[in-house]
């Protein structure tokens, strides 16, 4: 693996985007229930009041408070409360609305653009006595990128993780995640031996990938039931489980691929990428867990504790899939190398 390959010299809009979902610090979920609040909300001028979004940012959280009822890594407070009084119907929407714009924003407006101590290009300037933000361009561009139907769907699944390893008690660093082939989902066991499901694994895997296939690099949706869907691919096939290598359904072993790279006519199906592919997945699992994703410890106990562990685990890995099938592929068109 080359020293240098996770340094982006020129870092996108989107890169930013993503480092603050990845990489900004969470005692509570407040950072994800804002940023999926900003990305659905209808912005028709530049300014727009913390009042005007207030309700929908609770609900958000109602929501999840639904499926984890941990949502801060410390003591509980009066807006995460109400909250759950909310959802147990004890106080209504206009309640919740008051106690959203009175204590849910709370440091998060302003520590948004934190990222490991540093602050990323903003999205929007804080405007505390408007009690209002003032949306910047850079937002603006933000949706226009053709990746902008995955980012909400890319909160939520950073989001899913990050609760499921608070409410299991376990730092959101450790969580050991597997993946379901049918239901194409990662989950995790938790004390008692039960399975929880955390998330979608498209989701997860698309914070590397961007919205682009890992062969070819075009375009592709996470979403479901449009002509570019993507799909859940093995690196190494899943055929290879007849030859007891079993460990092809863990997360190191999956990416993301256009249905034409995957099963299209000239498609992968149960071939081997060739080399520069092998580098390009050894590259994608260091940057989870140099980025501190909560999938970094799940493909450091898969593949290895350091980068030239996983890089032999690799390797390992390929001489034996490649005794089993030696045939090569690779995609007839490639869209220029993005990751």
């Amino acid at each position: 693996m080359e020293k240098d390959s996770f340094i982006d010299t020129n870092p996108s809009l989107e890169t930013y985007w993503r480092a603050i979902i990845l990489l900004g610090k969470n005692t509570a979920s407040y950072k994800f229930a804002w940023a999926k609040t900003l990305l659905e909300t209808k912005l028709n001028n530049s300014l727009v009041k913390v009042e005007d979004i207030a309700l929908n940012y609770a609900l958000s959280i109602c929501d999840h408070l639904k499926k984890n009822n941990k949502q801060h890594t410390g003591i509980s407070n009066t807006f995460l409360e109400d909250c759950r009084k909310y959802n147990k119907r004890q106080i209504n929407d206009e309640q919740l609305h008051e106690s959203s714009i009175k204590n849910g924003f709370n440091y998060v407006i302003e520590a948004f653009h934190n990222v490991a101590g540093d602050q990323v290009p903003l999205f929007y300037e804080s405007m505390k006595k408007e009690k209002a933000i003032k949306v910047t361009d850079n937002f603006y561009k933000l949706l226009e990128n053709n990746d902008k139907n995955n980012f909400s769907l890319e909160v939520n699944s950073r989001w899913r993780l990050w609760e499921t390893a608070i409410s299991l008690d376990i730092n959101p660093k450790l969580i050991e995640i597997s993946f379901d082939v049918n239901d194409e989902l990662l989950f995790t066991i938790n004390k008692r031996n039960k399975r929880i499901d955390v998330t979608s694994s498209r989701e997860a895997l698309n914070g590397y990938q961007k919205g682009k296939c890992f062969y070819c690099f075009n375009d592709i949706k996470i979403e479901r039931n449009f002509e570019n869907s993507c799909d859940v691919d093995h690196f190494f096939p899943d055929i290879l489980k007849k030859f007891k290598l079993y460990n092809v359904d863990q997360v190191w072993n999956l990416v993301l691929s256009c249905k034409n790279c995957n099963r299209g006519t000239a498609g992968k199906f149960e071939k081997i990428p060739i080399l520069k592919y092998l580098y390009l997945l050894n590259k994608r699992n260091n940057w989870y867990i140099e980025s501190h994703h909560p999938l970094r410890e799940t493909i450091k106990n898969q593949t290895g504790s350091t980068a030239l562990e996983r890089k032999n685990f690799l390797q390992k890995f390929y001489n034996n899939a490649v005794s089993i099938i030696p045939t090569k592929w690779e995609p007839n068109t490639v869209n220029g190398e993005v990751f």
